[in-house]
């Protein structure tokens, strides 16, 4: 028998057990018993706060985003230069993947982005971050269309660097990791000489 719990913080429990079972199944193969189940629930009381599979899962891609999101924008208000908005932005998101694993699991799997409804809150994220990193590329010469471009690469590389971390478990501080990828992006940045 679970625990009774105001509706919001049923809720809430409900969003973060269904995060372990669609990190550990993947949307497809999770069903909302396997997510009542591991949160000690009946299906009914499910089915009260979500109404389908579909609908948690994209509540809980809003609320993994939503999250990411905060936490880069209050790491880099703390920066002083561009430079330093770079290390702080990307340490702030190697160190949210590691904390968040799942989380970042199921945000960025190549299945969410396959489904368009569910793509579009991940391509929503890359162009939140793609926009926050595309207005620190300041080099004369270089038009917004630019800007933008490279500000896909250096999330992709953050993106694809963490992932391999994570999957791999390689043993590497997120900090670590975070100032050498940051160092890579900034000396990148630092050498461009727009034609």
């Amino acid at each position: 028998m679970s625990i009774r719990l105001p509706a919001k913080a049923r809720r809430q429990q409900l969003l973060d057990t269904s995060l372990t079972t669609f990190a550990r199944l993947g949307y497809h193969d999770s069903s909302m018993n396997d997510i009542a189940d591991s949160a000690g629930v009946t299906k009914p009381v499910l089915y009260q706060h979500f109404e389908s599979k579909r609908e948690l899962f994209l509540q809980l891609l809003i609320s993994l985003s939503d999250d990411l999101r905060a936490t880069i924008r209050a790491a880099i208000e703390g920066a002083s230069t561009p430079r330093q908005q770079v290390e702080f932005g990307i340490s702030a998101y190697f160190r949210w993947a590691g904390a968040n694993r799942d989380g970042f699991v199921v945000l960025f799997d190549s299945e969410v982005r396959r489904d368009p409804e569910f793509g579009e809150e991940a391509k929503r994220v890359h162009r939140e971050l793609v926009d926050s990193i595309a207005e620190l590329i300041v080099v004369p010469g270089l038009d917004r269309e630019r800007q933008r471009l490279l500000a896909f690469g250096i999330v992709g590389l953050n993106e694809k660097t963490c992932s391999r971390w994570l999957e791999k478990e390689i043993d590497l501080d997120a900090e670590e990791l975070a100032a050498q990828v940051a160092g890579l992006a900034w000396s990148g940045l630092r050498g461009l000489h727009p034609a």
